[in-house]
């Protein structure tokens, strides 16, 4: 099968090859799948999955597009996967959901922040605003 000229794939393709790194991919923002990733660390934590359908929720009725990993895997192959899809941020709920806080990371940055749940939302709505208005 022959492709002439510039097509969807061949950017996408372009894309990831310029933003990668040895974990996977690095979506810029504005062509990712979804805006943020949530991962409730264990899925039979009831605390952890309600947190977790609340900021699901709370970003979809904004507007942001929400990939929620709810299989039953250990904590370590869903943050695999995630560093593989390459979504821009990602949400963790793990042991102070409780408490209301989360793990917010930014894709193909080191930099973690212990947030409220609330300050993660805004910020991947912050985001999801600056693609909106082009800034």
């Amino acid at each position: 099968m022959g492709c002439y000229g510039i097509g969807v794939s061949r950017l996408l393709s372009a894309a990831v090859e310029q933003s990668h790194d040895e974990n996977g991919i690095v979506w810029p923002a504005a062509l990712a799948p979804f805006h943020v990733h949530v991962i409730p660390v264990s899925v039979k934590d009831e605390v952890q999955m309600a947190l977790a359908h609340k900021l699901r929720l709370r970003l979809e009725e904004a507007g942001a597009e929400v990939l929620v990993d709810d299989r039953d895997e250990r904590p370590g192959v869903k943050f695999k996967d995630a560093d593989l899809i390459g979504i821009p941020a990602r949400i963790v709920v793990g042991r102070d959901a409780a408490d209301g806080k989360v793990e917010f990371v930014r894709r193909g940055s080191a930099d973690k922040a212990s947030l409220a749940a609330e300050e993660a939302a805004q910020r991947v709505l912050e985001m999801v605003q600056a693609l909106r208005t082009g800034s």
